[in-house]
């Protein structure tokens, strides 16, 4: 169990990184975006450190409130959660 809550964690934070890289590429271009509510989503069920990653690396959504605050309280909660499954 252990294994693969480590090859979950480490998959959905890549996934996590790379929409939150397309949401900022998509920014850019002035395309249909990744609605947040999927970005909370994402880090909710374990991707908060590479949505934050993402934030900060592509500068992307970082004046936020909800972003700002949300993505790190997530993130906290991320760590309880694994810390207490992989003990």
């Amino acid at each position: 169990m252990h294994t693969a809550l480590v090859i979950w964690l480490f998959v959905i934070n890549c996934i996590a990184y790379i929409v939150m890289s397309d949401d900022k590429n998509r920014a850019r271009r002035k395309r249909d975006r990744v609605p947040e509510k999927t970005l909370f989503l994402l880090a909710f069920i374990g991707g908060a450190l590479g949505i934050l990653v993402g934030m900060y690396r592509k500068r992307h959504k970082t004046k936020h409130a909800s972003f700002k605050y949300g993505i790190p309280l997530l993130l906290f909660l991320n760590a309880l959660l694994y810390g207490y499954f992989l003990r």
